[in-house]
């Protein structure tokens, strides 16, 4: 059987969960990891026993084995870097936000396209047993018309520091952090309709608040209490299909306690995705409520992992369809530069 041999570039805190589920599968090596750290980068290796280590990524581009790389950086890192594996012949699964804008990543799009090779952009959350049930209930129009959605992730104190509050790395805070996931994720049940405009506001109020006590955050690796982006955001997403998307997200924020939310409105029924999956409907005269029963080993980050890169493997080594294209991390790019673009103006933007 031959494997696919694959590379990591950037060993920061989300690649652990890529290179855990490469080595789950019979048919993947990892045979290189590629960081700016040199010592981190020796230290990665050892730990997943990688036989060979880079500080430059050109350099480990020029391995003629190697079939696949994953970008997991700093988000300004994926355009040029992924841009720079399709060049060289390689398969990418690209870390979300696919790139700091919808500029890059169309020229990402343009590229993989030339280079006949595959960019997937990282949207595990579709993989979840919850969204799959969701989906399903979905297309077999068990919901109706899906008219109004909301959907936010909320952390009373949640700021990473580091890269991840630092623009020139990050092209945003929150927004480009948790609502890519959020947005995607009703897009993606909803069919992929397309945003025609979006009307939003972001918050810079709060800061980081490194000198709260009492609760646990996690922290950048590289983490520094440098600060220049939102604390928060709304927005009022519409859609071509007639949708109405409510939006929300904080990494500080004055409330009780974290909340992760994503509710579908249709006209047959309506649905709960998180916090729980359930479903709200009408039966003989009566609304109704419904929980499904779930295994809780099927949810889960290291589940919704495992599933994303399997699936990374299948479309190369059986030529699957891709259920992550480039196309759609161009798509939710569009979305994020026009709330970034409202909350700068004032105004709603059309798409």
């Amino acid at each position: 059987m031959k494997k696919i041999k694959v590379g990591i570039i950037g060993a920061g805190s989300i690649s652990h969960m890529h290179t855990t589920s490469y080595k789950k599968l019979d048919n993947v090596e990892v045979i290189a990891v590629c960081d700016i750290d040199e010592e981190r980068a020796k230290a990665y290796a050892e730990q997943y026993n990688i036989p060979q280590v880079f500080t430059d990524h050109h350099e480990m581009l020029k391995l003629e084995e190697l079939d696949a790389v994953s970008v997991t950086t700093w988000n300004n890192g994926h355009a040029p870097l992924s841009i720079d594996a399709l060049k060289a012949g390689k398969h990418v699964l690209c870390e979300k936000p696919l790139a700091m804008n919808a500029k890059q990543a169309e020229e990402m799009v343009q590229v993989a396209k030339e280079s006949g090779k595959l960019l997937m952009v990282g949207f595990v959350r579709r993989f979840g047993e919850n969204t799959k049930i969701l989906k399903e209930a979905i297309e077999q129009e068990q919901l109706g018309d899906v008219y109004y959605a909301k959907t936010g992730c909320i952390r009373r104190w949640g700021n990473p520091g580091g890269w991840f509050s630092d623009f020139e790395r990050s092209g945003g805070g929150p927004v480009i952090d948790l609502g890519v996931h959020m947005i995607d994720l009703v897009r993606y049940l909803n069919g992929k309709p397309k945003a025609i405009s979006v009307t939003a506001s972001t918050f810079n109020k709060l800061g980081m608040k490194p000198e709260m006590k009492g609760i646990g955050k996690y922290y950048s690796a590289d983490y520094s209490t440098h600060n220049d982006v939102e604390d928060g955001a709304t927005a009022l997403i519409k859609f071509d299909n007639g949708l109405t998307l409510f939006f929300e997200t904080s990494w500080v924020m004055h409330v009780k306690q974290d909340e992760l939310y994503l509710q579908l409105y249709g006209d047959k029924a309506g649905a709960q995705m998180e916090p729980t999956i359930e479903f709200y409907g009408e039966q003989n005269n009566y609304f109704t409520s419904t929980t499904p029963l779930v295994d809780p080993n099927t949810y889960g980050f290291e589940s919704n992992f495992n599933r994303e890169i399997a699936h990374f493997i299948d479309c190369l080594v059986n030529d699957t369809p891709c259920l992550n294209p480039a196309e759609d991390g161009l798509e939710l790019m569009k979305i994020l530069d026009a709330i970034y673009e409202s909350a700068k103006t004032g105004r709603e933007v059309l798409i």
